[in-house]
């Protein structure tokens, strides 16, 4: 896969204007701008663990809430993510991780189908972490499976303290991503699907 796996997309709402930036083939770089400090911890995690270079800048209706910009960065980013795969020619296809962090444990599975989904099951202990509303988590994911036309399965197996929730679910979804994406050197060029297509 000698294409650079790259995407710079811009999406501009009445409610928000968001642009993401990356590469697949990255060293895990970030900067992050959404206004939210957990959510830019959030997505540190995905750059860092995922090996994705990121640049995220979102300017979002944050005196209603945070829902908009969380929701609308998920789906820039699955868009991106989406540009940069291409065919999904030599991909893995699918990704699977499971991150403990302290009494937390989170495992998420991931299947670049070509059809969106989202199954997720995180009891959250706490509404809020920081000035993060915990539902918008969900809300992220749920833009990010539409866009990027992922499976989605993300699961908090175990956990009391729902930052650590948190971060536990999107490091296994960095590292899935990772896994994912990662190119399979026995199928190169080949399209990992008996249809053919994805």
């Amino acid at each position: 896969m000698s294409t650079p796996r790259t995407a710079d997309i811009r999406r501009d709402t009445k409610e928000t204007k968001i642009r993401v930036a990356l590469d697949l083939d990255g060293t895990g770089q970030a900067q992050l701008a959404t206004g939210i400090g957990f959510f830019d911890h959030m997505l540190d995690q995905i750059a860092r663990h995922g090996l994705i270079d990121l640049t995220i800048e979102a300017e979002g209706d944050l005196h209603i809430d945070g829902h908009h910009t969380v929701e609308d960065v998920g789906i820039t980013l699955g868009m991106a993510v989406a540009q940069a795969v291409g065919s999904k020619a030599g991909i893995t296809r699918y990704g699977h991780s499971y991150v403990p962090l302290d009494e937390a444990l989170s495992r998420v599975v991931i299947d670049f189908s070509g059809r969106p989904g989202l199954h997720m099951h995180v009891p959250f202990k706490s509404g809020m972490i920081g000035g993060f509303d915990t539902q918008l988590a969900y809300e992220f994911f749920q833009g990010f499976a539409n866009h990027a036309l992922v499976t989605l399965h993300i699961d908090n197996l175990k956990g009391e303290n729902a930052h650590h929730q948190c971060e536990t679910v999107f490091k296994a979804f960095a590292r899935a991503l990772r896994m994912a994406l990662t190119p399979d050197p026995r199928s190169a060029g080949v399209i990992p699907s008996t249809k053919g297509s994805l």
